[in-house]
């Protein structure tokens, strides 16, 4: 699939999200990290059902690519808990620019994966779709609306410079 040939953004679910970065960063010299503290997402329809996503998240460079850690804070199943107990971490999911989330989401499906998540973050449609039958972990796709492109060119331009002082950094 043609759509997914390009992740955009690596993600890993952490148990503490301030650590973990603090970590990334001194060991493998990823960042600096922007930290997002209970994100709101709205809209969120889990698996068929309305529900919740409670999270926080610290974004960084790493390479040539984001790589966002997740800790999640909710106590009702979520995207997160589908894969890891607490206090487990793991890839959780490669996220993708799409240019239409509609169509790109019926691709998915028609190929087996079951759309996980739906929700918004702000004015951005997001998909989360299960793919850990075939990969090991979930799929994350997006259309590049103009917050979100600045945001990934921010991370990106914030690693360039960084001489690897003040790793974590709060939104």
């Amino acid at each position: 699939m043609r759509e997914l040939s390009n992740p955009v953004q690596i993600a890993y679910a952490v148990d503490d999200v301030a650590v973990a970065a603090a970590r990334w960063a001194a060991d493998f010299g990823a960042g600096p990290f922007f930290l997002a503290e209970h994100i709101l997402v709205t809209d969120v329809i889990y698996r068929g059902s309305p529900g919740e996503y409670d999270h926080s998240s610290a974004y960084g460079q790493w390479g040539n690519i984001m790589l966002e850690l997740v800790q999640d804070h909710g106590i009702g199943p979520s995207v997160v808990k589908d894969s890891f107990a607490s206090g487990e971490t793991g890839l959780h999911h490669l996220a993708y620019f799409v240019e239409d989330l509609n169509i790109t989401t019926k691709k998915l499906s028609s190929m087996g994966f079951e759309v996980a998540m739906s929700a918004k973050a702000s004015d951005t449609r997001f998909n989360f779709v299960d793919a850990r039958s075939l990969m090991g972990h979930f799929i994350e796709i997006y259309e590049p609306d103009e917050r979100l492109s600045s945001f990934y060119s921010m991370v990106r331009e914030a690693s360039l410079a960084w001489d690897g002082k003040t790793p974590v950094r709060k939104l």
